[in-house]
């Protein structure tokens, strides 16, 4: 694929940004993905490196974490003769679209947020997310999924939806075919300091006192009115009861009920066989989901490392 390799001057953003082309026709010919391939490019001269990492597959994923948004980068603005208003605020967001990739033609030049990008790192470009987020990326045509990190604007063409980083597209499997057809969901994080434990090992014993902090992934409605303290802890109490004393996963802590609710209603779905030991808890201020009680320690590292496997999140171990 390739494309045209004007820039655009954003109004009211003093940033350059990258200008689109139709896809041009495919041959229909299916090649194996590999790191060192010229397809897919959608930008003059662009493609990976002369000198790729051998190891893209093993590159992390951005870890999510709380990070104030960019207030330059929530001013409407115009590219290609089309307006765009970026979102003001973190908020759900689920959509399907196309996603491209850019590589080496960027590779070191400054993104919309004002960071070198880097071809190499799990980033992305999208025209009104808020920058930076973090947003799961999923390609549809083989269900391979990526965490990334929002931090530039584009893509433009009204066909596209995001534009992905040289690693993520090879993660993704989509660099020969150029594109493909995904699903974009944001992962919401609540500030700091209810972030503190974000990087606590799977499995680690810990006696839990005091705000815990959420898990790296966190599917949340959008705000609604808070909801009295007495009110969502009978709600709560109602949905799951825990025993005084015992061993528990914790998979999330929101400081809003319907939150945590939405949360909890999407573990039934992903992990079907902990729905009845899946419910909410109201602790220390915040509203948390939990699962067990296990028997002993063991058996619930072996709970969180099947839940670390199955999704995308690490779960706490509490003792009370």
């Amino acid at each position: 694929m390739a494309a045209l390799s004007l820039m655009v001057l954003v109004a009211g953003c003093g940033t350059f940004l990258k200008q689109d082309e139709p896809e041009k026709p495919s041959s229909g010919k299916t090649t194996k993905p590999s790191i060192f391939s010229k397809k897919g490019g959608y930008y003059l001269d662009d493609g990976p490196g002369d000198n790729p990492p051998v190891d893209l597959a093993s590159i992390p994923d951005a870890v999510p974490r709380y990070e104030p948004l960019r207030e330059a980068n929530m001013r409407p603005y115009v590219a290609l003769g089309k307006s765009y208003r970026p979102m003001t605020g973190l908020e759900s967001y689920r959509e399907r679209g196309i996603a491209s990739w850019y590589g080496r033609r960027y590779h070191g030049q400054k993104t919309a947020s004002g960071e070198i990008y880097d071809m190499y790192g799990m980033t992305g470009a999208h025209p009104v997310l808020p920058l930076p987020s973090y947003v799961r990326v999923t390609n549809l045509r083989n269900g391979r999924s990526v965490v990334i990190r929002l931090n530039d604007r584009g893509p433009f063409l009204s066909d596209r939806l995001i534009d992905l980083s040289y690693t993520a597209a090879y993660k993704l499997d989509l660099l020969d075919g150029g594109s493909s057809l995904v699903e974009v969901e944001t992962i919401l994080v609540n500030a700091e300091p209810a972030m503190r434990i974000a990087s606590a090992p799977v499995g680690a014993a810990a006696v839990i006192e005091g705000p815990d902090g959420p898990v790296l992934f966190a599917v949340a409605s959008a705000p609604t009115a808070s909801v009295q303290a007495g009110e969502a802890r009978q709600t709560t109490r109602a949905a799951f009861t825990p025993d005084a004393n015992g061993i528990y996963l914790q998979l999330g802590a929101f400081s809003a009920y319907d939150n945590a609710d939405n949360f909890l209603a999407r573990m039934r779905t992903e992990l079907p066989l902990m729905t009845n030991s899946l419910g909410i808890v109201a602790m220390d201020g915040l509203f948390k989901v939990h699962a067990g009680p296990y028997p002993d320690q063991a058996v619930a590292r072996q709970a969180a490392d099947k839940i670390a496997q199955t999704l995308y999140i690490k779960p706490m171990l509490l003792v009370r």
